[in-house]
């Protein structure tokens, strides 16, 4: 067995974005309450493996395809260092564990949370992916649920204006991934993801531009709301021409590999959290 093929079949560095649970009680000033933190454990690794889950059916799905693309090709099933027999044996096992994990740990609208994330998921990777602007309405869906099943592992009611931040941020994010895939696919865009022959030329940059402002409208407001956070909002509309920049650049515009790549994106997400931490906890 190839174990690190198998982690990398995982891809745990995505995990990332499954701390979007732990949002609602840290921007509440709740996270510190004695045994909150712990008590996320769970529901955080429930979604981790329902991602990874998610993330093996898509390789599995996609693999001829893959087996074309400059990039995915060196992904564990298209380079054949996983077969697709142990993929669907761990994709499974994942996708059980990860709901046993859910039923047993948290409440019913959790569970409902994470079933929804994982049958958008699968009807992407079957479908939806291929129908522009649906393709990017199902990825923001995604991180709503994250959110959702956040607020309600550790009940905390979601704001309004985080709810419609976090949308628009996440469309922002997959559009600008989007428009890393056409321009670095070229001509060839549409064997790899049909869904991008239907965005006309300017379509994605207008709508990354579009999002980008809205987001950087709606956190203000949220952050008047929360007065104590105004001053995140510079670090906000710095991060958000940051990544554009990155994007119209040619640099890859996954939201993950971004933050952990880009070390200007990196700094100014940790002075985020330092200093929204500072304001709710310390301040």
């Amino acid at each position: 067995m190839n174990v690190p093929s198998l982690v990398r079949l995982l891809r745990p560095h995505q995990w990332l974005k499954n701390l979007m649970l732990y949002f609602p009680p840290f921007l509440s000033g709740a996270i510190t309450e004695p045994g909150l933190a712990i008590h996320g454990i769970l529901p955080f690794f429930a979604f981790c493996m329902g991602s990874s889950a998610t993330y093996i059916f898509n390789d599995i799905i996609d693999c001829e395809h893959d087996r074309n693309h400059p990039v995915k090709q060196h992904r564990p099933i298209p380079s054949g260092e996983v077969t697709l027999k142990t993929a669907a044996i761990w994709a499974f096992c994942l996708f059980f564990v990860s709901l046993w994990i859910a039923v047993f740990s948290s409440s019913g609208w959790f569970v409902l949370c994470l079933g929804l994330y994982l049958l958008i998921s699968c009807i992407y990777t079957l479908k939806l992916k291929n129908i522009a602007l649906i393709d990017i309405f199902c990825i923001a869906t995604c991180f709503l649920l994250r959110l959702e099943a956040g607020g309600e592992a550790f009940a905390i009611t979601i704001s309004a204006w985080l709810f419609i931040t976090v949308f628009l941020l996440a469309l922002f994010l997959s559009i600008g991934k989007r428009l890393t895939e056409k321009r670095s696919l070229g001509t060839a865009a549409d064997l790899h993801r049909k869904s991008l022959q239907s965005y006309p030329d300017g379509f994605l940059e207008g709508a990354m531009n579009l999002t980008g402002g809205s987001v950087l409208v709606t956190y203000s407001i949220y952050t008047i709301s929360r007065s104590q956070l105004f001053l995140t909002v510079p670090l906000c509309c710095f991060g958000l021409l940051r990544y554009i920049m990155r994007v119209k650049s040619g640099l890859n515009g996954d939201p993950t590999e971004s933050l952990l790549k880009d070390l200007p994106l990196l700094l100014v997400s940790l002075a985020w959290a330092l200093i929204v931490g500072w304001r709710l906890y310390f301040a």
